[in-house]
Parts: structure tokens; sequence; C-alpha cells
């Protein structure tokens, strides 16, 4: 066998080399259940890649596939049809290897509650093999980013709802994975243990950790989220920024404006901007939409000074990822049923 030959052979045994900075690239990925003669598509033809060190946000409503996304991408499912490479590894040809490099934080609690915290975080350390010499350091170090070594030694079945969902975060990423995936991370949470979590996942990114956050909360996926992919019915229906998947909504930023009487002279002005949809008046209201309200406002109160027309108030609203959403799809986030995953549960993968 001559060297190109051996060069060519490597080459198609390895096709999972990170490409533009990315550590995850997903190509055309399927994945059908078969129940009953019945034949369901819980992830449809997904592509996307995912770039080194972000936070990842997969959004859609219940049953939209993102779970079982996760699922194949953890290598607990295998895909009907298409590949998944993370890092260097294929999902399916690598598995063992894949396993090495990912936490996973899945949506169900899975602490030991008879167990203290301690010895949660210990006996996972073992099961992925970190080193004894660093374990009992790792642990504490944890502990005290999740500011409870306090109770090192107390069972987690005394500890709130928060302290254990950021205990489970943490002890994914025991042994320092390149990637981390969060599962609905504060799903039932309060308020305030929904923010000491949202803190706790901003600090394990200042770690070069790259993390693939699913959640139904909009507000998660804009506190966090570097980009953010809507999945639907299984399919991938848009991939952006926050900032560029607002743009995609017609309407844009609604600004309004208070006045004592309603002065018609700074219509046309107003109306004239390119970055301005519309514009009208509403008894002594005038309701402005406009494609990026933060950067048209100046030229705004521009046309007011110049009338020298007074004005009591003014706002804008931005839309939300909710307002994305239902725009793309007809639907909102919190409609649907179980994950098609679940929904497969007894059934044949295909």
């Amino acid at each position: 066998m001559t060297s190109d030959q051996t060069i060519q052979e490597e080459l198609i045994k390895s096709p999972c080399d990170p490409i533009d900075g990315s550590i995850i690239r997903i190509e055309h990925v399927v994945k059908t259940f078969t129940s009953r003669n019945k034949t369901v598509t819980a992830v449809n033809d997904v592509s996307f890649t995912v770039r080194r060190g972000e936070i990842f946000g997969l959004l859609g409503p219940n049953g939209a596939g993102k779970s079982t996304l996760i699922r194949i991408l953890t290598t607990l499912l295998r895909p009907t049809s298409g590949t998944a490479c993370l890092d260097t590894y294929e999902i399916t040809r690598d598995a063992e290897k894949v396993r090495t490099i990912i936490g996973v934080c899945p949506q169900n609690s899975t602490l030991d509650v008879e167990l203290t915290a301690y010895d949660n975080l210990d006996f996972y350390g073992k099961l992925v093999n970190v080193p004894e010499d660093i374990l009992d350091k790792r642990i504490w170090e944890l502990l005290e980013m999740t500011e409870l070594t306090d109770r090192a030694h107390m069972r987690v079945g005394t500890f709130s709802g928060g302290m254990r969902r950021k205990l489970e975060i943490v002890r994914a990423f025991i042994h320092h994975p390149l990637i981390l995936f969060l599962d609905e991370p504060t799903i039932g949470l309060d308020p305030e243990a929904r923010r000491e979590v949202w803190q706790q996942i901003a600090v394990l990114n200042k770690e070069k950790t790259t993390i693939i956050l699913t959640t139904h909360y909009m507000d998660e996926a804009e506190k966090l989220c570097n980009r953010i992919a809507f999945i639907d019915k299984g399919r991938l229906v848009a991939l952006d920024t926050l900032e560029n998947l607002k743009q995609l909504l017609p309407a844009g930023d609604l600004i309004e404006i208070g006045l004592d009487t309603r002065d018609d002279r700074v219509l046309p002005g107003i109306r004239s901007n390119q970055l301005v949809n519309s514009a009208e008046f509403k008894n002594n209201t005038l309701t402005i939409s406009a494609k990026n309200g933060s950067r048209v406002l100046p030229a705004i109160l521009n046309v007011f000074d110049g009338y020298s027309v007074p004005m009591n108030t003014i706002s804008i609203h931005s839309p939300s990822l909710e307002d994305v959403f239902i725009y793309l799809t007809g639907s909102k986030l919190d409609a649907g049923n179980n994950e098609g995953a679940k929904s497969g549960t007894g059934g044949r993968p295909s």
C-alpha cells in the first residue's frame, strides 16, 4: 500500500476534524420510532454546528425533538440516519470516546438523596475515572462553587430543589468535560434558585466549556445563550443570535411616546425614516414600529425637537423570543406533548 493510499484511508476514517472553530457538527440527523405499526419522526433532517466555548440554546415546545437530539449527541440513542461529531469523535463509531469529553445533567434528577453531597460527587467522580489523587480537591472546588461546603456531609434529601440542581450540574462537570449538556436545568425551580443556577452556568462557561442548553424558558435563553436554535416538530426552523432572531419579525421594535396633545406635524418626518415601518397616533400616544428601536430613537426625538413638541413618556418594547417562535411556527413554545423519544417508549427505534 502506498503512502498516498494510507493517507486517503485515514481521511476516510476521520471525518470529524474540527472545522472553523466548531466543536459539534451535526449533519442530516434523522431519528424515527416505530410502535404499533406507526412511525414517528422525532428528529427530521437536522444539521448545524456549535462553536467551541459558546452557550448554545435549543428551544422548542414539548415534543419538538430537543431531548431526542440530546440523547443522540450523548450516545444514548443511535440516529436512524445522518451523523454527528463531537470534537474529533463520531457519535456511533467513537461512542466510548465521546462519553469521556461530555458531561450530562438530565432533566430528571439522578442524585442519590440518601448520600451526602460529598459522597454523591465522590461516587460519580470515580465512575468517570477522575484520578484518586485529585478527586478530593476537585470535590471541594465544586462544593465551593455551589456554596455548599458547609453542607458537604449532609444528606442530599435535606436539600432544597435549587441546591440539588446546582449540585447535579457541577457533578456533571467533575471531570472537566469539553462539552456540558444541560436538559431543562431550572425546570420546577423558584425564581431565586433559577438565578443562582444561571450564575453557576456562566461560571462553568468561563472555564472554556461549551454548553448545550435545552429550555422552554425564554428569559433563560435570553440571559445565557450566545446563539439559539428553534426546533419544531423535529425540524430546525431557525438558528442565530438573539438580536438577529428578533429582526426576523417584520414589525420590529415598538416605540410608544406619550404626549399631552396629539400633534400630527411629526408624522411625515418620522415615517420618512427608512428604519420606521409605521407610525400612528392612538389618542395622545404615538405608536411607532421600527426595525431597530434604539437606533432610530435619536432621529425621532430630533423630529419632535424640530417642532418643539413636548413629550411625557417614551418606552421601547423589543419582541420576545416567544414572539419570534410564534411568527415562525404559528404556535407557542409551551404547546405540544411529550418528546418523541418518550412517546416512543416501548416501541422499536428505527
